[in-house]
C-alpha cells in the first residue's frame, strides 16, 4: 500500500467564509477527513479547523480528486446541510479529462454500483445488488490527436468513486486513474478529476449560493 504523503500545507484556500458555512479548495493528495492510524490525521477538515475551530464535515471528496468542499459551522448547520445533501439538494459539477476521443456531446451513464469487497477500496458495476447510481455527463472538448477529451460531469447520486467507475464503464477512464485506468500516482501523474461548481439555497436566509473554482488542468 503506497505511503500516505499528503501535500504541504501552504494555507487554507477559502472560497467563501461566514458564521455559518465555509467553502474551501482541496488540493489533491489530501484526504477530506482523517483516517485511520496517526500517519492519516494530516487532512483538509483538520487543516480547516486550524482556522475555523467549529468547521464539520458535510461531504468529501475522494483523497486524488481537488475542488469545493463544503464544511458546516457548528453541528445545526452541518445537520442542516447534511439535510440538503440526503434530499440532493445541492447541485454539483466536475471537470475532468478522460482517455480517449468521446463520440457523443451528451449523455447519462445509469449504472448500479457495490464496493468490490475483496479489492477495496475499488467500487464496481453490479446488476444484482449494486445501488441506483447516476451521472450526467457533456463533452466539452475533444483534443485533435484523439488521445483525450475534456468533459463536464453532474452526478445526480452520490456514490464512492462514482464517476471514476462509471467513465470507466464507459470506456474512458479519467486520466491519472490508478484504480479504473492506466494511471499511475507513484509517477507524480495527478488524477484528473476536479470539483468546479457548487449550488445550494443557504439553509437559514434562503439565499440561492453558488461558488466556482476553476480546475487547475
Amino acid at each position: 500500500m503506497a505511503v500516505y504523503a499528503p501535500p504541504p500545507d501552504t494555507g487554507l484556500a477559502v472560497v467563501f467564509a461566514d458564521d455559518t458555512l465555509v467553502v474551501v479548495a482541496k488540493p489533491a493528495g489530501l484526504l477530506s477527513v482523517p483516517g485511520r492510524g496517526a500517519d492519516k490525521q494530516d487532512c483538509l477538515l483538520h487543516r480547516a479547523q486550524a482556522k475555523f475551530a467549529d468547521a464539520l464535515a458535510v461531504h468529501r471528496l475522494d483523497m486524488s480528486t481537488s475542488g469545493l468542499l463544503l464544511l458546516a459551522r457548528g453541528p445545526a448547520m452541518h445537520s442542516a446541510l447534511s439535510r440538503l445533501f440526503r434530499e440532493r439538494r445541492v447541485g454539483k459539477r466536475y471537470v475532468a479529462e478522460v482517455e480517449g476521443r468521446l463520440a457523443v456531446d451528451t449523455g447519462e451513464i445509469d449504472l448500479p454500483l457495490i464496493c468490490d469487497w475483496p479489492n477495496r477500496p475499488r467500487q464496481k458495476v453490479d446488476f444484482a445488488i449494486g445501488k441506483h447510481s447516476l451521472t450526467r455527463f457533456r463533452t466539452i472538448w475533444r483534443d485533435p490527436s484523439g488521445l483525450s477529451s475534456r468533459v463536464e460531469l453532474e452526478p445526480v447520486t452520490g456514490r464512492s468513486h462514482q464517476l471514476r467507475v462509471h467513465l470507466a464503464a464507459l470506456g474512458h477512464p479519467i486520466i491519472g486513474d490508478e484504480l479504473y485506468g492506466s494511471g499511475s500516482l507513484d509517477n507524480g501523474e495527478r488524477l484528473s478529476l476536479h470539483a468546479t461548481d457548487l449550488r445550494f439555497d443557504h439553509p437559514i436566509s434562503g439565499q440561492a449560493l453558488h461558488f466556482h473554482h476553476d480546475a487547475p488542468f
